[in-house]
Parts: structure tokens; C-alpha cells; sequence
């Protein structure tokens, strides 16, 4: 029977760099069992190890012959950035350590150093780097294996979605596409289009439950000038602009049954008659719709009609909640702080461990959506380079219900609640100065302004 072969954990390789020979041995004896540690005695040694060999952290003597701490350094984060660099120094010293890390060093430990403290910090700056590796090579993998036009996904289910995608979206067979809110049922509609024959020709987008019922009529078939009262000029509709290329119509549940009717004879008879015109126009248009009812509930309660749904489910697409693809709320939550960083000019180089297994273990109600919303409110709130549990809200780190009863708030409203009494204390910490409130949040001021408007705070 052969054995099984054990995984090599690879250890990170650490540099230290100090003349003291009795401080390069204490060091190396206290960090060899965990890293592969090499040594050097002066700058010129130094600089020659690191442009041989990987190394991923430097315990860095400030004061060294020939050549000191402070100009190693800059030829150290020269040869590679992401090396990253713990400064070794004396008390009398500690001014030229705090430059050091003005300068790109982490951080800075005195000499005689406490052996947990040394450890503790070792420990935290290897976490950060493998952190800041690990979200560098998911978005190299998000771009290259995991998105499927704006989709991203890795799981099995979502797999399969996009697998129907590519098999139908040269057809010209309507697509039915079912599932919650917030799971991305437009995406996916847009995706058909841009794979499809039509995709140099118009993609256009009604929300059907938008749109008042004495409206709908006119948004998508259009009217004439006069036909009714208010109808000042003439109207193109939505299948007319659509025309040559895709209508999706969301909602499709909520449209009321005269315009079902309506609707059914435009995709039967592929014309349509803008209200007073009196005389058909002939219509070359791919319908897609959404819903996030059960149609079929709908139809055995005369709600919906069932050709209508025969007709619209020719190809039927079920996209699965969040809940039930939590594999890719990892892959979702990096791709939107990616997102959001370039939207607001931060620098957020990643989400810890606990704060992602939380993400990863929430039920997300409201799906992709809420997941999105969460993320951009964490990047425009937070200051920290890294997102940890402490910055989730209470219900994510379980300390409130994951879905609130029919009595409570909605989730657009409690997250507003949310953002409100977080700026509140903020600003209530800042002693009422804006600057400095925007200053705690992480935020500018203007943007502190902003959200202040939005959500009503005095």
C-alpha cells in the first residue's frame, strides 16, 4: 500500500539584516522553525541575498556600516515594492524609524525587543502580504476563469447558467430567465444579447413594474400625437427601438392581463400598432423577461395568462441564490472592493479571514445586490487597509436575525439606519467638526456632505 504523499507547507523566507552577530543569532534561532531565515552582517550582503533569492520580509538594522538602514531600504522597495520591511532600532533612533515608514517600511521594534512582540509582529505582516498576494492572483483568476461577460462565478450552478447562455444566445428563441431578487437577472440577459447575432443592435431594458398601468401601453408600443389626453407629440416605443435587437422585459410578472394580451399577439404576430395610429408595424425583436414570482402560482390564480408564459418560457434560465453558491462570495466580494477602490480612489488591499468567513457563512436575502451594497458602503467608510469583522454590520457577525420579520424595515432602510448612526457617532466623536468626522470615516469631506443629504442626518 503506498503512502500518502504529505503537502510541503511552503514557509515564508525572512532576511535579517544586522553587524551585531549576537542579534543575527538570536533572531535566526527564534525564527527558524517556522521560517526559512538567511542573514546578513552589512548592506552589501544584504542587497546581494535579495537579488538571488525570494524573500519576503526584512528585519532591518537602521544603523549599519558602509551603507545605513535607510538607503537599504530604498534600494530594497526599488528592487520589488512588495517586499515588505520591519525597521530594527535603538530608542535614540525611533525618529529615523518613523521616517523609514514614511518611506515604505511597515513598521518599526526597539532594540532589546520582546521576543512575543517580535513574533506577534512577524506574524501579522506575513499574513498581510500572503492577504495582498492571494486578492492579486483572484483578480488574475476573476479575469481570466471566472467571469463570463460581467458574470463572475467559479460554482457549479453558476456554471451551468453560463453554459446555457452560450448554447442559446444564437437562436432567436425567447428566454424566460427566473430567480430572486438581486441574483443578477439582468446580467444575464445582456450577456444572450452581446453572445447573440443581434449584439451590434440594440440591448433595451423595461421594468415592468416601473411603469403605471395606464402607461405601459404607450412605453412599449408608443402612441400618436393626440390619442389621448397629454399626448402632446408622437412616441417610439420600446419595441421599435429595440428593433433588430433585444427587449427585456423585468418584472414580466407584474404586468397587468390586458397588456399580456397585447403582448402575446405582438410576439405571435411580430407587429405591433402604436395606440391611434390605427394600421400595424411590423417588428424584428428578440423578447427576453424576468421574474422573481412563480408564474405558475400566477396562473392557477388568473393572474397570468398561460400562453403568454409558454410563449416567453421557450428557454427557461433559473439563476440560484447567493445562499446556494456560496463559493462564489469570495470570488464577488474582492471583484466588487476591486471595484469600488477605483471608483472612490482607495487603497483597501483586501478583507481578513474572519470578516470573509462571515461573508461566506450570511444567508444574503437580497443576494448579489445586498452583497454589492455592503462592499461599497465598507470601502467608502473604511480607513484601514484591510476590511475586518469589527467593520461588518451586526446582523453579517450573527448578532441579529438574518431575515427580519414582516414587522421590520425593509433592507434598503435598515441599511440607511446603518450608514446614519455610524456617521452620527462620528461625528459626535469629531465634536461636530466635518473635517475631522470625514477624516475617522475614511472619507472626504465632500462626500461626508453628500451622504449627510441623502440620508436626512441634522
Amino acid at each position: 500500500m503506498k503512502r500518502k504523499k504529505k503537502t510541503k507547507i511552503k514557509k515564508a523566507n525572512i532576511l535579517v539584516v544586522d553587524d551585531e552577530k549576537s542579534m543575527r543569532d538570536s533572531m535566526h534561532m527564534l525564527l527558524r522553525d517556522s521560517y526559512n531565515v538567511r542573514l546578513a552582517k552589512s548592506g552589501k550582503e544584504a542587497i546581494s541575498i535579495i537579488k538571488d533569492h525570494p524573500i519576503d520580509l526584512v528585519l532591518l538594522d537602521i544603523r549599519l556600516p558602509e551603507i545605513d538602514g535607510i538607503e537599504i531600504l530604498k534600494i530594497i522597495k526599488g528592487h520589488d515594492e512588495n517586499i515588505e520591511v520591519i525597521m530594527v532600532t535603538a530608542v535614540i533612533m525611533v525618529k529615523q524609524a518613523v521616517e523609514a515608514i514614511r518611506m515604505g517600511a511597515y513598521d518599526y521594534i526597539t532594540k532589546p525587543f520582546d521576543i512575543d512582540a517580535l513574533q506577534e509582529q512577524v506574524e501579522k505582516v506575513l499574513e498581510k502580504r500572503t492577504l495582498m498576494q492571494e486578492n492579486s492572483l483572484l483578480r488574475l483568476m476573476i479575469e481570466k476563469d471566472y467571469q463570463f461577460e460581467k458574470i463572475i462565478g467559479k460554482s457549479k450552478e453558476i456554471r451551468e447558467v453560463f453554459k446555457i447562455i452560450d448554447d442559446v444566445a444564437r437562436s432567436n428563441a425567447t428566454v424566460l430567465i427566473s430567480g430572486e431578487s438581486g441574483t443578477g437577472k439582468e446580467l444575464v440577459a445582456r450577456a444572450i444579447h452581446n453572445r447573440s447575432p443581434r449584439k451590434d443592435k440594440l440591448f433595451v431594458a423595461v421594468n415592468c413594474a416601473a411603469i403605471p398601468e395606464n402607461l405601459l401601453e404607450s412605453e412599449l408600443f408608443g402612441h400618436e400625437r393626440g390619442s389621448f389626453t397629454g399626448a402632446h407629440e408622437r412616441q417610439i416605443g420600446k419595441f421599435e427601438i429595440a428593433n433588430g435587437g433585444t427587449l427585456f422585459l423585468d418584472e414580466i410578472g407584474s404586468m397587468p392581463l390586458p397588456m399580456q394580451a397585447k403582448l402575446l399577439r405582438a410576439i405571435q404576430e411580430k407587429e405591433i400598432e402604436r395606440i391611434g395610429a390605427g394600421y400595424p408595424t411590423p417588428i424584428d425583436v428578440r423578447i427576453i423577461s424576468a421574474t422573481n414570482s412563480d408564474l405558475r402560482a400566477a396562473i392557477k390564480k388568473y393572474k397570468f395568462r398561460e400562453d403568454l408564459y409558454y410563449r416567453l418560457n421557450v428557454i427557461p434560465v433559473h439563476l440560484p441564490p447567493l445562499r446556494e453558491r456560496r463559493e462564489d462570495i469570495h470570488l464577488l466580494a474582492n471583484h466588487f472592493l476591486h471595484k469600488f477602490n477605483r471608483k472612490f480612489g482607495k487603497e483597501i488591499k483586501g478583507i481578513k479571514k474572519d470578516a470573509m468567513q462571515m461573508l461566506e457563512n450570511y444567508d444574503w436575502p437580497g443576494n448579489i445586490r445586498e452583497l454589492e451594497n455592503l462592499i461599497e458602503r465598507l470601502a467608502v467608510l473604511s480607513k484601514a487597509d484591510h476590511i475586518g469583522s469589527d467593520r461588518l454590520p451586526p446582523e453579517i457577525k450573527g448578532e441579529l436575525p438574518c431575515r427580519p420579520d414582516s414587522s421590520e424595515t425593509n433592507l434598503e432602510e435598515a441599511v440607511q439606519k446603518f450608514e446614519a448612526d455610524f456617521i452620527r457617532q462620528a461625528i459626535k466623536k469629531a465634536g461636530g467638526k466635518k473635517g475631522k468626522a470625514a477624516e475617522i470615516l475614511g472619507i472626504h469631506r465632500n462626500t461626508l456632505l453628500q451622504l449627510e443629504k441623502k440620508l436626512n442626518i441634522e
